[in-house]
């Protein structure tokens, strides 16, 4: 008696499924995806060595720009009307100050409103060395001692580092 062998059956792996749910997750992570804020103006910021993480909140920013105008810039919260009814939001406000003597008290108002916000100055490497001086004298006038000066991070190239290892080795 002969063996009668089965057909086999074409398999057929219907993809539109996995595709919709890839394409579903790529639009959630889209939209649900925080970007860096825009900044009041941009900056070009000098490099340093140190690295600080920053809090994402609780933030007064000081922008310093190099034709040397002063920008202070803050979250408060603010009322609006929404079908009607009132709801409390985040505003961010933006600040152009006219001269060094009101920057201290643009922050003071802003650290009324939130008493654990940080000062972060971000200034131009092209911005006058004067101003930022008259800015940090205006500070501590106001007893606004703390803060901090954002910097971008340095990168060293593998040259630099060999050299510095060689100073290093001599002086030992």
């Amino acid at each position: 008696m002969a063996i009668k062998k089965k057909r086999r059956v074409a398999i057929r792996i219907d993809m539109t499924p996995m595709v919709d749910i890839a394409f579903l997750l790529l639009i959630f992570y889209m939209a649900t995806t925080s970007f860096k804020p825009p900044e009041a103006r941009a900056v070009d910021l000098p490099e340093s060595h140190s690295q600080i993480e920053l809090p994402d909140k609780d933030i007064i920013n000081l922008t310093v720009t190099k034709d040397d105008s002063v920008y202070v810039d803050y979250v408060k919260l603010v009322t609006v009307e929404i079908e009607g009814e009132m709801v409390e939001t985040q505003g961010r406000m933006v600040i152009h100050c006219q001269n060094v003597s009101e920057v201290s008290g643009e922050i003071l108002r802003a650290r009324a409103r939130n008493l654990r916000a940080l000062v972060v100055i971000k200034a131009d490497q092209n911005a006058r060395f004067g101003l930022m001086q008259d800015v940090m004298k205006q500070m501590q006038e106001n007893n606004l001692e703390r803060f901090l000066v954002i910097t971008d991070n340095e990168v060293e190239t593998e040259a630099e580092k060999a050299e510095e290892e060689e100073e290093a080795a001599g002086q030992s």
